[in-house]
């Protein structure tokens, strides 16, 4: 992801800035997602792994990235919290 954007990118909900997903972040995540255990804030099922995707500053909502764009609507968001084993840092 292309730092002059990702700094310009916020989450729309909050506000909060985003930063790219680390490793660890992203294998708990899939690995969620692999379990059928995600939903986005519209209450569908995440079926697809990610390859990439951007967390808020609190870590508590997490957007994907397709083909490097940033998805950012508030209706696919995804909650951390759904994720028991979420790193918080």
């Amino acid at each position: 992801m292309d730092r002059k954007l990702l700094d310009l990118l916020c989450c729309p909900t909050t506000r909060q800035p985003l930063a790219v997903l680390d490793a660890r972040g992203l294998e708990a995540l899939n690995r969620a997602i692999g379990e059928g255990q995600v939903k986005r804030a519209d209450d569908t099922a995440q079926t697809d792994a990610l390859r990439e995707a951007l967390v808020t500053h609190d870590r508590k909502t997490v957007y994907r990235v397709e083909d490097g764009i940033p998805v950012l609507l508030a209706e696919e968001a995804i909650a951390t919290a759904q994720l028991a084993d979420f790193p918080a840092r």
